[in-house]
């Protein structure tokens, strides 16, 4: 755990990890420009989030100054020690918890978080607008997150149950309902078809946001990792969540 001394201190990066992590971003940016063309969308359509999940915090400060002041983090632990460690970055970064969130770390996570990617259900929803409101904090932005799988050990709400996690989260005064996220099937599995599952998130929204009083509140789509933010791009994604592909060359 870092301590309060070490958050006072600014967090210093070797140069040669900077340069290394700016030719990367712009090569991610590169190829979400590239997909984006291919598929008649403006490159500013999407946003790039930066998975830190395995990279320290000078690490993680070189991603702030190539320009992702999106970042994202599997463990809210992580979110606690990273926001500490990069205070004095201006901008700070805006942090999207991306992994699960347990009920019994929602009032730490709550007012550092951005945006809760990871919503599964009527449970973790009420922790937040509960927290939320007796902090009186801003409401939280959140994605609902769908298994996209038959594998009941991956996280993510089944899609039966989306609908009314939906509905539950548009009438919320303490969060802001943003959209949905999703990962692919595991690459290695015999039927993996990344455009296939990303197809299913997309017609999802599709299916759900007529029902809503205010359909925009499903605009985001997260979805689409290093491996296959391309083929994320290539049917409606809005949110890329990169980490391996930024940190290449880095050892």
């Amino acid at each position: 755990m870092i301590g309060s001394d070490d958050a006072s201190r600014p967090v210093t990066t070797d140069p040669r990890v900077c340069e290394t992590v700016l030719e990367n971003v712009a090569a991610v940016r590169d190829r979400m420009a590239a997909a984006c063309l291919k598929a008649g969308r403006r490159a500013t359509e999407v946003t790039l989030v930066a998975v830190t999940k395995y990279v320290d915090a000078s690490t993680t400060a070189a991603v702030l100054a190539a320009g992702c002041h999106e970042l994202a983090e599997s463990r809210p632990q992580a979110i606690w020690e990273k926001s500490a460690a990069l205070a004095a970055c201006d901008p700070p970064p805006r942090w999207h918890l991306i992994g699960h969130l347990q009920r019994n770390k929602v009032r730490r996570t709550l007012p550092l978080t951005a945006m809760i990617e990871t919503v599964d259900s009527l449970r973790l929803l009420e922790a937040i607008e509960i927290e939320g409101g007796r902090q009186e904090l801003s409401p939280c932005d959140l994605l609902i997150e769908v298994n996209l799988t038959s594998d009941p050990s991956r996280s993510g709400a089944a899609e039966a149950d989306v609908a009314a996690l939906v509905a539950a989260a548009a009438r919320s005064p303490q969060v802001r309902l943003r959209g949905l996220m999703g990962m692919a099937g595991h690459p290695d599995t015999a039927d993996s078809d990344p455009r296939r599952d990303f197809a299913r998130l997309r017609e999802l929204r599709d299916r759900l946001a007529p029902n809503l009083s205010e359909p925009s509140r499903l605009a985001e789509l997260s979805m689409g990792m290093s491996g296959d933010f391309e083929a994320a791009i290539l049917e409606g994604a809005t949110i890329v969540r990169i980490g391996s592909a930024l940190f290449e060359g880095l050892g």
